[in-house]
């Protein structure tokens, strides 16, 4: 394709700032689905949400709508794994916390009980999952133990006749205050394994509290859960999440899905960064013809650009099957260290107004923060990498 002149009506080169056509790379029908999903996400989602990030208020109604494009059943309904990945990048370019939401909701809920829930669990939550009527959460990190909860998990089942009795603690539970149940990894007191248990939010003995005063996703209700004799059926243990290996396999996965939303916030912050050169004057002429500031935003999109290739050759990886946990390791650290960079040179271009919510680069600037921490930290990322290419475990 030929370089693009500016619009007529002064829109810029490269609108959507996609300077290596990944989304050409999807198949027609995908690919206009793709960019119907992106303009509503724009016109719809992306100015709304700073308020209820402001607020720390959940968008009920954003949610409903995004359930009405089929946000909801991406898992589900056929979509390459590239289609989903894009979608979960302009999902962060909307708004992050949204977006993980819906990639937690996909990956993990949705992909948990279909993949290894009962008939009777799948007939009874899919099916309102899919239009997001319904909400999971996905419980597996706890107070003391986050990096090191594969060894260090302490919430404990008990088979007690039909029921289990659950008794614990999480921490860091995303829309854990909001949905309706909650995936709870626990370790069975009789054999030690670390099991997946359905426990419905309204069951006496469960109690979650809102996290409040996050500097980033602000919009997703992260949660402290007790749960105090919870009881059970014991049809609610998920027949196929039977020891730890198959939740690593859905985190596995989850850790790419991350590196999606590390693209789509760099996305935002040239978005953000070049409008805001655009307009602005200082000197007598607009930011975006000063050097330094061109330099910053070829830096911001290069950046954006290498995350959003490395996600496209990691979505062919997992469509072959061939993805591995040091691959998604490995784009998960480095997509959002990249992030991390470019949204603070976003922040610099636009100055004292980068530090407003109002300027939106300051949103994305606590949002990339929490990407680089969670879904597995940059070290502990970096570490499963090194270990992979050395043969030599540094954890300790």
């Amino acid at each position: 394709m030929p370089v693009q002149p500016a619009g007529d009506d002064g829109t810029p080169p490269f609108p959507d700032a996609d300077l290596m056509y990944i989304a050409d790379l999807l198949a027609p029908p995908e690919r206009d689905r793709y960019f119907g999903i992106r303009r509503f996400l724009q016109s719809s989602v992306r100015q709304p949400s700073i308020e209820y990030w402001n607020r720390e208020e959940f968008p009920f109604g954003l949610l409903a709508d995004m359930g009405k494009h089929g946000l909801g059943a991406l898992q589900l309904d056929g979509s390459s794994t590239l289609f989903k990945g894009l979608m979960y990048v302009e999902l962060a370019r909307a708004d992050v916390s949204l977006s993980a939401l819906a990639g937690i909701h996909n990956e993990l809920i949705l992909g948990m009980i279909s993949g290894l829930g009962s008939e009777e669990q799948k007939d009874r939550w899919l099916p309102g999952l899919k239009s997001f009527a319904r909400l999971g959460a996905f419980a597996l990190t706890e107070p003391d133990h986050g990096s090191d909860i594969a060894g260090g998990l302490e919430t404990s089942a008990r088979l007690d006749g039909r029921e289990w009795v659950l008794n614990g603690a999480k921490r860091w539970i995303g829309a854990g205050t909001i949905a309706d149940f909650a995936l709870v990894w626990a370790r069975d007191a009789a054999d030690g394994e670390i099991k997946g248990f359905i426990v419905e939010t309204d069951r006496p003995g469960y109690m979650a509290t809102k996290i409040s005063n996050k500097i980033g996703l602000r919009i997703m209700q992260n949660a402290d859960i007790v749960l105090q004799d919870v009881r059970i059926p014991a049809g609610n243990l998920l027949p196929g999440a039977t020891s730890f290996s198959r939740a690593n396999e859905l985190l596995r996965d989850s850790r790419a899905w991350v590196g999606c939303q590390g693209a789509g916030i760099q996305l935002a912050a040239f978005d953000v960064a070049r409008a805001y050169a655009l307009t602005r004057r200082q000197f007598g002429k607009e930011l975006a013809g000063f050097q330094l500031v061109q330099q910053q935003l070829a830096d911001i999109l290069g950046n954006a650009s290498a995350s959003l290739a490395l996600m496209a050759q990691l979505a062919r990886i997992q469509q072959e099957g061939k993805l591995e946990m040091v691959q998604a390791a490995m784009a998960k650290a480095t997509i959002t260290r990249l992030a991390r960079s470019s949204v603070a040179m976003g922040r610099s271009l636009l100055g004292g107004n980068g530090i407003s919510s109002d300027y939106e680069m300051g949103k994305l600037f606590g949002d990339a923060e929490i990407l680089y921490t969670y879904e597995g930290t940059y070290e502990m990322n970096s570490l499963i990498v090194g270990r992979a290419v050395t043969g030599k475990s540094a954890f300790h």
